[in-house]
């Protein structure tokens, strides 16, 4: 009787201590939420300081080891295309289409479609 108590006092402990542990995020946003936001409702904030930012982050991201979420590639080269600079627009929208290979068709959609 005492066994089976002290198995349920312990597997208890180990189940509390499991959801103890501080849960790791699977991608790190920084300001990626506050910039498509403000990008969407055509903010104060000037396509060039929306890139200055993301590159920023995405910056941040890469020192910490994180994962850049999907889309933000995709984002960024969105606002340089619309700056005018091509190169840049192409390599993110290539980016992006490597880390998520299930965007491809979208991607190639835009660069099809794309107009400055």
């Amino acid at each position: 009787m005492k066994k089976i108590k002290l198995t349920i006092a312990v597997g208890a402990l180990l189940v509390l201590g499991g959801c103890a542990t501080k849960p790791v995020a699977l991608y790190q946003w920084q300001g990626y939420q506050g910039n498509l936001d403000a990008y969407f409702r055509g903010d104060k904030i000037g396509l060039e300081a929306q890139a200055q930012i993301m590159e920023a982050d995405l910056q941040k991201i890469k020192v910490k080891g994180g994962t850049v979420p999907p889309g933000y590639a995709a984002h960024l080269g969105l606002i340089y295309g619309q700056q005018g600079y091509m190169d840049k627009f192409a390599e993110y929208l290539n980016e992006e289409k490597t880390r998520f290979p299930e965007s491809a068709t979208f991607i190639a959609f835009l660069m099809r479609n794309f107009k400055k």
